[in-house]
C-alpha cells in the first residue's frame, strides 16, 4: 500500500479525492489536513510516501511545502491536486510525479497511482544496487564518510542520529558528524544494534536515553544523557513502552 497524506482546505474536494484513492485499493490514507503547519507536523511525524497537495490553501500556497519538502532526505513524493493550471510548469521544478485538475477523475486518478508505482518500483531497484551502503554491520563499529574522511564510530558512544535539512547528522558523546550516509541506509545497517528509529528523521541509542518526557497529544520527548531532546513519534510509542515497561 502507498501511504498518503492530502493536504486540501476545501472538505468536498477533500473528500472526493480521498474516496477515489480508496477505491483503487492501492492507497492507504495516512492523515488529511488543510493547513501548511499541520502538514509539515504529519511528515516529519508520519511515515508517508505521498503528499496530494492543494496550491491554493486559503492564504497560503502549497508550492512552498513542496519546496521546503524536496530538500529532505527520502522526501515524500508530491502529487498536486488543484484548480488552476498556471502553476504546472513549476511542479516540474519540484520534481512532482503528476498534477491532479479539479474536478477529479477517477481514470486519471488511477493513472496517477500506476506513475506512482513505478517511481517507488525504481527506488527499490535503485537502493537493492547499493547493497554496500545497506549491509549490516557485523561488529561494534561503523564507519563512516564525513569531511571525505572515513571515521570509525564506536556504537556505544552514538547518542542519535538525524536527517535535518537534507544533511544526515551524527552526533555522538564527543562529537557531531555530518555523514554521506541516510537515515533509512543507517537503519538497514544496524538493525543488530543499540540504535532504533523512534521518528522519521531519527535514530537513537536506546541505552543513552535518561528520561522520557511527556510533551503534547499524548507524543513525548526522549532526554538523551548529551542533555539534548528527541521527538517520540507515535508510530514508535508503543515500542518505547514495551522496551521500558510503562
Amino acid at each position: 500500500m502507498i501511504k498518503a497524506l492530502i493536504v486540501e482546505d476545501e472538505p468536498l474536494a477533500r473528500d472526493e479525492l480521498r474516496y477515489l484513492l480508496k477505491r483503487s485499493n492501492k492507497m492507504e490514507i495516512v492523515a488529511e489536513c488543510d493547513d501548511l503547519d499541520t502538514a509539515l507536523q504529519v511528515i516529519d511525524d508520519q511515515e508517508i510516501d505521498v503528499i496530494f497537495l492543494d496550491i491554493q490553501l486559503g492564504e497560503e500556497n502549497g508550492m512552498n511545502l513542496a519546496e521546503r519538502i524536496k530538500e529532505k532526505r527520502n522526501a515524500p513524493e508530491i502529487v498536486f491536486a488543484t484548480a488552476f493550471d498556471e502553476y504546472a510548469l513549476r511542479a516540474f521544478d519540484v520534481n512532482a510525479v503528476d498534477y491532479l485538475l479539479k474536478p477529479f477523475e477517477e481514470e486519471r486518478i488511477n493513472q496517477t497511482i500506476v506513475k506512482l508505482q513505478n517511481r517507488r518500483g525504481t527506488k527499490k531497484n535503485d537502493t537493492s544496487k547499493n547493497n554496500q551502503s545497506t549491509t549490516p554491520i557485523q561488529k561494534n563499529k561503523l564507519a563512516v564518510t564525513t569531511n571525505d574522511r572515513i571515521k570509525i564510530i564506536d556504537l556505544n558512544k552514538i547518542v542519535y542520529i538525524s536527517a535535518q535539512n537534507g544533511k544526515t547528522l551524527l552526533v555522538t558523546e564527543e562529537e557531531q558528524l555530518v555523514i554521506t550516509f541516510t537515515l533509512t541506509q543507517l537503519e538497514q545497517k544496524l538493525v543488530n544494534s543499540p540504535i532504533m528509529k523512534v521518528h522519521r528523521s531519527y535514530l537513537v541509542n536506546k541505552e543513552k536515553i535518561s528520561e522520557i518526557e511527556p510533551w503534547f497529544n499524548s507524543t513525548y520527548l526522549l532526554c538523551m544523557d548529551n542533555g539534548e531532546k528527541v521527538p517520540l513519534s507515535r508510530n514508535y510509542t508503543k515500542e518505547i513502552k514495551l522496551l521500558f515497561g510503562f
